[in-house]
């Protein structure tokens, strides 16, 4: 059986936010500092009322780079919890096997201002949007953060992973897919990520969502070649997934039928 992978035991209650006009989400920035540039300059980021990030910020080639970044956004920026994060912080503390390639490598890449910021980010976030009300903000689902939802979660599912939570729009990350649905009388929605999306479409394309008062999926054009270097020059011992990953992504079919054949997904 699974391991939800929840709240702390120690995890204080959801922070309710709001209410605000504007929120930029960007997820899984995955460490990309191009494409993390790129969608900080977008004027309607950078206007936002807040910026919340849903999870796996930096997991990838230059963490301390993506914290300083995501530091000048100040009180503005809003962090979730993903799965990746969290094994950063077991990582370090000694309390996760290594067995992936970056798993020795990664948590000397984090200052402990880094670890902090980190150890601080929240499970879920409830955010009160104008014109679509109260929004959940998760990694994976409300529940766990490797637990997948993509654009062909089944109705009955969703609804479970939803159970005791009152918001009709939940918006997740982890499938680096991008996509906007109806589940019932509820609304799932995925920014997409923008370090590694998983798409159809042309390489070095950074994905993320503008909420407020509706949901307007956004794609930003980044420096792929860029990007690719920088994760070999930082000696990311990944490099050559990021590469693959950036220059041939997964298609959309091909993550959806990898993920909802498993469920969960570390």
């Amino acid at each position: 059986m699974a391991v939800l992978h929840g709240p702390r035991p120690d995890e204080p209650p959801t922070p309710v936010l709001g209410p605000v006009e504007r929120v930029a989400v960007l997820s899984d920035v995955h460490a990309n500092i191009p494409a993390l540039r790129a969608v900080l300059s977008e004027r309607d980021v950078a206007s936002a009322d807040l910026v919340v990030f849903c999870g796996d910020l930096t997991w990838g080639p230059e963490p301390e780079e993506t914290v300083s970044l995501v530091g000048e956004l100040g009180s503005r920026a809003v962090f979730v919890r993903g799965n990746a994060d969290r094994a950063v912080l077991e990582l370090a503390a000694g309390d996760r096997p290594r067995e992936r390639p970056r798993d020795a490598w990664m948590p000397g890449r984090h200052s402990p201002e880094a670890l902090d910021l980190l150890s601080r980010f929240h499970f879920n976030v409830v955010v009160d949007v104008v014109g679509l009300g109260p929004v959940r903000f998760c990694h994976g689902s409300p529940r766990g953060d490797t637990e997948v939802i993509t654009p062909e979660t089944p109705e009955a599912r969703f609804a479970d992973l939803m159970s005791g939570h009152p918001e009709s729009t939940l918006v997740s990350g982890h499938t680096h897919l991008q996509f906007d649905r109806r589940v019932g009388d509820r609304r799932s929605v995925n920014p997409g990520s923008v370090g590694l999306a998983f798409h159809d479409g042309e390489a070095g394309t950074a994905m993320w969502a503008l909420l407020g008062p509706d949901v307007s999926p956004r794609r930003t054009p980044f420096d792929v070649a860029d990007a690719v270097l920088r994760a070999w020059d930082a000696g990311d011992p990944s490099a050559e997934v990021m590469e693959r990953m950036m220059t041939t992504p997964p298609t959309v079919a091909e993550v959806v039928a990898h993920a909802e054949e498993r469920v969960f997904s570390d």
